[in-house]
């Protein structure tokens, strides 16, 4: 049985990816690539709350 929470194959490979990439990468770029990436985290889960939040009222 699959867990909610554990990673599909392509998101495994997708992480497996980004992981070498971010090897090549020196501190400042790390750093912005981890603030980027966490900016857009933020807004896919205001997105989320938005549509259920949206869901309820329908």
């Amino acid at each position: 049985m699959d867990q909610p929470n554990n990673l599909s194959l392509e998101q495994q490979f997708k992480l497996t990816v980004i992981r070498n990439k971010l090897v090549k990468l020196n501190t400042h770029e790390s750093r912005s690539y981890l603030h980027l990436t966490l900016q857009y985290m933020l807004i896919k889960e205001n997105i989320i709350k938005f549509l259920v939040k949206r869901q309820r009222i329908i």
